[in-house]
């Protein structure tokens, strides 16, 4: 599989890594039997990234990955990247925080759970406006000096913000969702991450399987917290974004092969700086990603996906109101 660094000065990883929400129960019930089984068979597919949050089913993916370590001998075969600075305040509500002290607390959680010395990369999850990104970037600096991380991350910030905190201490990776459904990072973000040297996390890059060649039915968006609330799987919107994608399983089938590993192919053709990681319950679905990583498009190929989805084809807003706190708006 091709090879992506993170970061300027940063480990080489695979050009595709694993999304571990799934993990932690986000799209629907897992076992930890399954998550191991999907680890194993990312590492046959020469995928050694895997990026997974304290969040993530409040501490079970990270454990479930820490599990499947300790039933491995020798070092960590996985470059590994977590996620602080989202937590709930007394009646529940969610909140962020990006002071020293969390930062580092949650950073010793994660690490236990993992059973780690060290993690690649630690990302501040979400910005706190109440702290300057000056401040939250020299609290990571200060954990890679202890040697707990070894490359500085954020997620879902704007590129101003990206280059503020640049200018404090080097930024390894930006996390951000990427795809042809979602195209905003194109208006300074992947500029902003060449620019600098970042590499581009992209998650959700097959649109939460819209596109996929099993897109979800109203009935499964439906049974979903997050996809029931989400602008782009309501109807009438489910309905137009299922209709609009057939056009593109259409030309993958066309190609030979699968909507997913066309839709990751054409990320990773957008930019050298852009690294998926796609997140998935199924080793098959997985394979059908991984190989998109060995596709290999020309411009006509990408004129021809760009027709069947052009730019803003997507009916509804990517999050709700509630879930568009804590992403930075910057176009």
């Amino acid at each position: 599989m091709e090879r992506r660094r993170l970061g300027s000065a940063g480990p080489e990883v695979s050009a595709i890594g694993v999304g571990a929400m799934s993990f932690g129960g986000f799209y629907g019930p897992t076992t930890e039997a399954d998550s191991h089984a999907l680890l194993a068979a990312a590492l046959d597919f020469g995928i050694d990234h895997v990026d997974t949050a304290n969040v993530y089913g409040m501490g079970v993916s990270e454990s479930v990955i820490g599990s499947f370590l300790r039933g491995r001998k020798g070092p960590p075969p996985f470059r590994i990247a977590t996620k602080g600075a989202i937590t709930r305040d007394a009646e529940g509500r969610r909140r962020f925080d990006n002071s020293a002290a969390h930062l580092a607390a949650e950073l010793d959680a994660s690490l236990k759970r993992l059973g780690v010395e060290a993690v690649d990369l630690y990302y501040v999850h979400r910005r706190d406006p109440a702290v300057p990104i000056e401040a939250v970037a020299e609290t990571m600096a200060g954990l890679v000096k202890a040697g707990k991380i070894r490359a500085v991350g954020f997620s879902e910030i704007a590129p101003s913000s990206l280059r503020r905190a640049a200018a404090v201490h080097p930024v390894a990776a930006v996390q951000s969702e990427y795809s042809l459904a979602t195209r905003s990072p194109e208006l300074g973000l992947v500029q902003a991450c060449e620019d600098l040297g970042v590499a581009l996390v992209a998650f959700s890059p097959v649109a939460r399987a819209l596109l996929t060649d099993s897109p979800p039915t109203p009935e499964r968006a439906a049974a979903s917290d997050f996809m029931a609330s989400n602008p782009r799987f309501s109807p009438p919107n489910l309905a137009a974004n299922l209709a609009q994608t057939e056009r593109f399983r259409r030309l993958a089938a066309d190609r030979g092969t699968s909507a997913a590993a066309l839709a990751i192919a054409w990320l990773l053709a957008r930019s050298p700086s852009v690294i998926p990681i796609p997140g998935t319950r199924s080793v098959g679905h997985l394979k059908q990603l991984a190989a998109g990583a060995e596709l290999e498009l020309d411009a006509s190929d990408i004129r021809r996906i760009e027709a069947a989805l052009p730019v803003g084809w997507a009916w509804g807003d990517r999050y709700s109101d509630e879930q568009s706190v804590g992403p930075e708006r910057y176009c």
